[in-house]
């Protein structure tokens, strides 16, 4: 009768146990079609059964993510650490979040810790890079994206930010190189014009700058931002025509050009 009892206690645990993961299956094709109030809806019911299943905080707190709710987010990726100090992928999450916020040293750190256990995950990689370029760690912030490259050639915005940090390095012409790799990438080439304009505008070379901005301008005469960072570089070259249009632009309504009033007045 004992034996019987233990036999039907282990069916039942293994029922529950499938049942269980068929539900997270489930649950994960959801929130793959990006319905993450679903998703969420869903997750919130099955952690109350299962409430140290790493993988399903993981996945809540990435549908937090996806809404911006980020303290919620922030809350579940801190859990799944508790669980498992060695989950990369929440450390990785934390530090988007921190990169979003402009957090950018803590967004590093925790990148950091992401990347030393899952050397090989590229967007680990990828966003490590990105967080240190904003730190000032150039030299560090190549090395990580030319790993991330490495991975994946195809993602023409890896040379995107390759590009900036060899421009704060002062490697004018690999930076160049850099830049042409990721226009050559950029399925929109007018918005691979106006980015490369923008970087090399950060870094200094205005000259540059100005080319792109040029030849974006005579593709769409009505790219405002566009004319704003040309006029922002012409402004830097005391050229008057950088006030002309800086006005025209923020009569359009560019964001650039409002922000740079100042510099006209």
């Amino acid at each position: 009768m004992i034996r019987n009892l233990r036999r039907t206690t282990i069916i039942l645990i293994i029922i529950i146990f499938s049942s269980c993961r068929s539900d997270l299956n489930d649950i994960q094709a959801v929130f793959e079609k990006g319905n993450y109030e679903e998703t969420i809806d869903r997750l919130d019911t099955y952690l109350f059964f299962n409430v140290t299943d790493v993988k399903a905080l993981h996945m809540r707190a990435r549908s937090y993510e996806e809404l911006e709710m980020y303290e919620e987010a922030k809350s579940d990726f801190e859990r799944v650490i508790q669980l498992n100090p060695d989950y990369a992928l929440a450390y990785a999450g934390l530090g988007k979040i921190e990169f979003e916020e402009k957090n950018y040293k803590q967004a590093e750190l925790y990148l950091l810790r992401a990347a030393t256990l899952e050397a090989d995950n590229f967007d680990i990689l990828y966003m490590l890079g990105r967080a240190q370029i904003m730190t000032g760690k150039y030299r560090n912030a190549e090395e990580f994206l030319r790993q991330a490259l490495d991975m994946k050639p195809e993602f023409g915005k890896v040379n995107f930010y390759i590009g900036m940090s060899l421009a704060f390095q002062g490697d004018a012409l690999g930076a160049a190189a850099a830049f042409n790799q990721y226009v050559q990438y950029e399925p929109d080439h007018i918005t691979g014009l106006y980015n490369r304009g923008f970087a090399l505008m950060r870094a200094g070379f205005i000259d540059w700058a100005i080319d792109d901005f040029n030849t974006v301008l005579s593709q769409e005469p009505d790219h405002w931002d566009a004319m704003a960072q040309k006029g922002i570089c012409l402004n830097q070259l005391g050229d008057s025509q950088g006030c002309v249009l800086l006005n025209k632009a923020a009569a359009e309504g560019s964001m650039y050009a409002l922000a740079a009033e100042k510099l006209c007045s």
